[in-house]
């Protein structure tokens, strides 16, 4: 349930940007007519209708996604938060300026604000974040949680940078598809990396080679 609600809001924005795409001036009208007191000018372009449709679903999706986790007493992650302060803030943006820019940012704004979790914690709190979510199932030698904390660091922030890099040079459907195919692709490359390295020192038990590194 938890990764149906995680990726809703993702398959949401994409659905009815595509969507939208093929029907841009039916799609423009039908935003004019629904949203059009949202937008300063009153009246929705067909340009921009396809992003400003798929923007509003997202924040709806997204307020959804945290009223229900809260609903069941579930608690809503760091990242959730980030994410709804975000698109609020950038979504509300984009459709009142009929301008996408502001919500291709919110990915970058996503993921140089969990870099910067995963950076300070250490330094501020004494506290890695992975250990502490990854800890009590996977023991691995100090050194090795400070590789792995510091290899998301920089991940989240070259995945920021990449991401402008796609918004501004290519068209919105291009950059799209990025964030669900490509974002989501790289991730999951990361991810099992970060599995094959952890799995050199699962089977270190030796609590004598805590921070020996090899």
């Amino acid at each position: 349930m938890k990764i149906f609600l995680d990726f809703l809001p993702l398959i949401l924005f994409f659905g009815t940007f595509k969507f939208a795409e093929s029907r841009q001036e039916a799609a423009a009208q039908f935003a004019t007519q629904h949203f059009g007191f949202l937008v300063a000018s009153g009246h929705v372009n067909a340009t921009v209708a396809p992003v400003l449709l798929a923007t509003l679903v997202v924040m709806a999706a997204t307020l959804i996604q945290a009223l229900v986790l809260k609903l069941r007493s579930q608690k809503i992650d760091l990242t959730l938060w980030i994410s709804l302060a975000l698109v609020v803030v950038l979504g509300a943006a984009t459709v009142w300026f009929q301008n996408e820019t502001f919500i291709k940012w919110k990915p970058s704004g996503l993921y140089w604000a969990m870099a910067l979790v995963f950076f300070v914690s250490p330094l501020l709190f004494g506290k890695n974040l992975l250990k502490s979510m990854l800890g009590k199932d996977l023991q691995l030698p100090d050194f090795v949680w400070r590789r792995l904390n510091l290899a998301w660091v920089l991940f989240f922030a070259a995945m920021g940078v990449l991401n402008l890099y796609v918004a501004y040079n290519f068209s919105t459907s291009t950059w799209a598809n990025f964030k669900v195919f490509g974002a989501t692709g790289l991730m999951l490359l990361f991810t099992l990396g970060q599995g094959l390295y952890m799995s050199r020192f699962l089977s270190d038990e030796d609590p004598n080679n805590k921070d020996k590194q090899p």
